[in-house]
């Protein structure tokens, strides 16, 4: 989050940042924002603040962004047309060197540049491009294979985006994306809040 905040002020040609500004790009308070980047050991000068480049720079290389990530998008669908043509990924040291599909419909089609290729050849596309991290945008239940399969061919990182849960060797770090869980979490939230408010104004009803 500071890392894209940072970057958009570098963008916008901005060269140095207060904690207090930086702090309110990324929705925490000045102190935190202090704390976390001395651990980094990155401290801003009194009355002048931070430099942007260099906690750019400085952000990037303890998050490893530094060097190129060469990703491999299994599923071409909707999800993973759209993440293909993310312009965001190659900005931040990640570009997608491989896209597969299981479609006939699907397969031999230029998205992004990239051809898509059959799944069948995951594991020549993953050698060949020295690809380290899998996203996996199929339906579910062909998920767990296709990462057994990522794994197998060498792949050390999965991005999870089907509706399931993936079983992998410790070695290998797995994040899930699950955009329906984060809409309930939401819906949720505006429960409450519709609870609050008419609990609110049931009060100020009565206290006229």
């Amino acid at each position: 989050m500071y890392l894209r905040a940072l970057s958009n002020l570098a963008e916008a040609q901005v060269h140095t940042v207060s904690s207090e500004d930086l702090a309110a790009a990324v929705g925490v308070g000045s102190a935190k924002l202090r704390k976390d980047l001395s651990h980094l050991g990155s401290y801003g000068v009194r009355g002048v603040g931070y430099e942007v480049d260099y906690l750019v720079y400085h952000i990037s290389r303890v998050l490893g962004l530094t060097q190129d990530w060469r990703v491999v998008i299994v599923g071409v669908g909707n999800l993973g047309h759209a993440l293909a043509n993310y312009g965001g990924f190659a900005s931040r040291g990640f570009t997608v060197v491989g896209l597969l599909d299981a479609d006939p419909a699907v397969i031999g089609q230029s998205v992004a540049g990239l051809t898509v290729r059959p799944v069948a050849e995951l594991e020549d596309v993953v050698h060949a491009e020295v690809a380290q991290i899998g996203v996996v945008a199929t339906p579910a239940e062909v998920a767990q294979q296709v990462c057994d399969r990522l794994v197998a061919a060498g792949v050390g990182s999965v991005l999870n985006f089907a509706p399931c849960v993936l079983a992998v060797p410790d070695s290998v770090m797995v994040r899930k994306v699950d955009l329906s869980t984060e809409l309930q979490i939401l819906a949720f939230h505006e429960q409450r809040r519709a609870v609050t408010d008419a609990a609110d104004e049931e009060r100020e009803v009565a206290s006229r």
